[in-house]
C-alpha cells in the first residue's frame, strides 16, 4: 500500500526520555525546596483549617525528592547512551 518511509518523529526520538529528565528534577528539586525553605505564610495561615501546612512532610519529601532523583538520572543515562 504505502512506501515505508522513516517519517519524522514529533520533538524528536528520545522524547520520553527528555519528558522524564524534566519531571524527575521538577520532583527533586521541589521537593527538596520545600524541605529546606517552606513558603513564608501569615501565622493564620499556617492550620489545616485553611488546607495548608506549616511544613511539609519531611520524610514523604525526602522520598519523592529521592524517586525524581533516580528518575532524573536514567533519563539523563539514557540520553547520554
Amino acid at each position: 500500500m504505502f512506501a515505508a518511509e522513516a517519517a519524522p518523529v514529533f520533538l524528536g526520538e528520545d522524547l520520553l526520555a527528555w519528558l522524564v529528565l524534566a519531571i524527575g528534577g521538577a520532583m527533586a528539586a521541589g521537593s527538596l525546596l520545600a524541605v529546606l525553605r517552606p513558603p513564608a505564610r501569615p501565622a493564620e495561615a499556617n492550620d489545616d483549617a485553611n488546607g495548608g501546612l506549616a511544613r511539609a512532610p519531611v520524610a514523604r519529601s525526602l522520598a519523592m525528592a529521592a524517586i525524581g532523583l533516580v528518575a532524573a538520572l536514567w533519563a539523563l543515562a539514557s540520553l547520554l547512551r
